[in-house]
């Protein structure tokens, strides 16, 4: 398989995401990113389909691949936030949420998951 395979698998992977099938995506979300691994793009349109299918612990780790390729993606910051407070750690999500926040202040998602995070902890 090569470069243009993972961007096939990537793009259905997406489009099955954005139509609302977060299961579906997830399968040619992996066999692009088992191809790319080093793409934050892939790995964060991963991180999206399994939390959406209330995958926490593979989220978290996908989101965190992301971070790690591309430290600026508030996103995936985000992402990582939301994905740790599902799986227990708050310290690492606020954390990842204060950081998307500041690289994004103007976003509400990230000021309201940020806020909501902080009321029940």
């Amino acid at each position: 398989m090569s470069r243009d395979d993972a961007y096939a698998e990537f793009q259905d992977g997406s489009q099955l995401l954005a139509s609302g099938n977060p299961h579906a995506a997830a399968l040619p979300l992996e066999r692009a990113r088992d191809l790319e691994p080093s793409k934050a793009s892939i790995r964060e349109a991963l991180a999206r389909a399994y939390y959406a299918t209330a995958r926490y612990d593979r989220a978290a780790d996908e989101f965190a691949a992301a971070v790690e390729l591309d430290p600026v993606n508030d996103y995936a910051h985000f992402g990582l936030g939301r994905a740790l407070a599902r799986t227990g750690d708050v310290v690492g999500a606020r954390r990842h949420l204060h950081l998307a926040t500041a690289m994004a202040p103007h976003n509400p998602d990230y000021t309201a998951a940020l806020a909501e995070l902080d009321a029940a902890s």
